[in-house]
């Protein structure tokens, strides 16, 4: 195969894949991928920086070779760098080292040692070197420098700087699930990249906001963010101007969040559907955007995204056997996996439901809304088919959902 290696800085290259046609990672959907590994030059040293997914060798491996045609320079690495070892990024480690170097340096985090063995069960014999927050190498002219970062997106989870040009490269932080030709943000709509970056930040590092927010200022303090010129993530596009994303990763892992609420629902017969729509109009009637999904047709990933930035939502199902429609489940076993607490914001709820008879899914719904971090300030429980007395009192507590948000 034959592929180009692109040039991202002066010794710098981008030698990762495209994944064209794949459309579902982490659970959720995408529109293709990038796999994004790195290999800089320095004057004594080669260095890759991650690896590929299962499936991607041969594409991978012609970058690889490209680059160094590239700077026309013998074919050798000499140091891998590994920052995370989820197996997106890590599957043809072993693989590369056997085939580029057997000999190489290899640098990781202890917990990423520690997962590679897990993971692939060919680790124990190679030496690896753990490295941490304030280790370096210098490989002729150039420094990296080794950043810790639990929990964005995993435990084993490290940045890597390579200070005299400025680039941080984050693994999963700050990526996108997107394939694109070319490579960098200026090269396509600003609004849309950051849309997939907050899908990406949505689904997976929601959790981690807590320790987000503590790396941010870890960087701040040490007086990186602002040496920070370039962030060449391992999905998506490259950020040269990394203040956007950098401003939005601080905002979402602090809970900032938009005039917004975002309405869930799921229907039978469509009285559930009938007070979902007369709860937006209420919340509109006070001037704040809303976001409607109908769980028949759309995917949590796509709610989650648009729940990160609300600051209350609704969620109506139909009751059904005296607990929740069953299609909502999947919708909320993700609220409790990323636990929008953990942002420090706490979104309000409404909760409504059409009954048959006994009811249930109100109170189940409610209880499982609190569970997952949300502060539920209302109830909406309708016997059958609503009337227009019902469909107005729908709209009133969407008007007084939005105005609580105000408050």
């Amino acid at each position: 195969m034959k592929a180009k290696a692109f040039k991202i800085a002066d010794g710098v290259y981008w030698v990762g894949v495209l994944h064209w046609n794949s459309r579902t990672f982490h659970g959720y959907g995408i529109p293709g991928s990038t796999y994004n590994a790195y290999l800089v030059f320095g004057e004594e040293k080669t260095v890759l920086i991650d690896n590929v997914y299962t499936g991607l060798f041969d594409q991978f491996d012609a970058r690889v070779k490209d680059a160094f045609k590239q700077e026309g320079k013998e074919f050798k690495i000499d140091v891998f760098v590994q920052n995370h070892s989820e197996m997106d990024h890590s599957t043809y480690l072993r693989e590369t080292i056997d085939k580029y170097n057997p000999d190489a340096e290899i640098y990781a985090s202890q917990n990423c040692i520690n997962f590679l063995e897990a993971q692939y069960h060919n680790f124990s014999d190679l030496e690896i070197t753990p490295v941490g927050t304030g280790d370096e190498i210098d490989i002729g002219g150039r420094t990296l420098k080794f950043i810790s970062a639990p929990m964005l997106h995993w435990p084993d989870s490290m940045f890597t700087f390579l200070a005299e040009d400025g680039i941080l490269f984050s693994n999963d932080a700050f990526g996108q699930h997107v394939c694109h030709s070319k490579r960098l943000d200026t090269d396509y709509n600003v609004d849309e990249i950051l849309r997939q970056a907050q899908k990406y930040y949505a689904n997976l590092v929601t959790l981690g906001s807590p320790m987000l927010r503590m790396k941010l200022q870890e960087l701040i303090d040490a007086d990186l963010v602002s040496q920070i010129k370039m962030i060449a993530p391992c999905h998506g596009q490259i950020w040269t101007n990394p203040a956007p994303i950098l401003e939005k990763y601080s905002e979402w892992g602090s809970g900032v969040c938009n005039d917004k609420i975002t309405v869930i629902y799921d229907t039978m017969h469509h009285s559930t559907e009938k007070l979902a729509f007369q709860i937006a109009e209420g919340i509109m009637s006070e001037g704040v955007e809303v976001r409607m999904y109908y769980m028949q047709e759309d995917g949590p990933d796509d709610v989650i995204t648009d729940i990160l930035d609300s600051k209350a939502i609704a969620l109506g199902v139909p009751t059904m056997m005296n607990k929740p429609f069953p299609r909502i489940g999947n919708m909320m076993y993700w609220l409790d996996c990323v636990n929008f607490k953990g942002t420090g914001s706490e979104k309000n709820a409404l909760v409504f439901s059409s009954k048959g008879w006994g009811g249930g899914a109100v109170a189940k719904l409610e209880k499982e809304l609190e569970a997952a971090g949300f502060n539920v300030t209302d109830t909406l429980d309708v016997l059958f088919v609503p009337d227009e007395d019902v469909l107005e009192e729908a709209f009133e507590k969407g008007a007084a959902l939005a105005r609580s948000i105000k408050e």
